[in-house]
């Protein structure tokens, strides 16, 4: 997919943001990849183009890109947090070989019921993770 400039400026204008250049920077990043990098993998690309760029604006930045909806946190692995421009409902596969992450498309799990959970839970969402080895590490094994 080809993301041109222009969109991601309207994007960030339509979401009352400023398009600051570090701003711009982090969100057409995220947009521009699919593996869920970190914000420390973020920084150590961006660095290469702007090496001024510091961690807390890559930080504030993501923050900001999160707090009106246009970067989710994707919690996969104990104690790592990655992040997605891929706002929309989505699962995920992570390879436990190569730590590779997928997008699952959300109507590829249709079989989960969740109206078996106890009564008084009220759920808004929810993403399942699923483990397991890729293609390329299966082939390797």
């Amino acid at each position: 997919m080809v993301i041109s400039k222009d969109n991601i400026i309207k994007t960030l204008k339509s979401k009352g943001l400023r398009v600051t250049p570090q701003r711009f920077a982090v969100y057409s990043n995220l947009l521009h990849r699919c593996d869920h990098p970190t914000a420390e993998q973020i920084l150590t690309d961006l660095n290469q183009e702007v090496p001024t760029l510091s961690q807390a604006t890559v930080y504030l930045s993501l923050q900001t890109l999160q707090n009106v909806g246009l970067v989710k946190e994707v919690l996969l692995e104990e104690g790592v947090c990655r992040y997605d421009a891929n706002v929309d409902p989505h699962h995920h596969f992570l390879c436990e070989c190569c730590g590779e992450i997928e997008d699952i498309p959300w109507e590829s799990l249709t079989g989960i019921n969740i109206s078996n959970l106890r009564q008084g839970l009220k759920v808004d969402r929810f993403e399942v993770t699923v483990y397991g080895r890729c293609d390329r590490c299966s082939d390797s094994h």
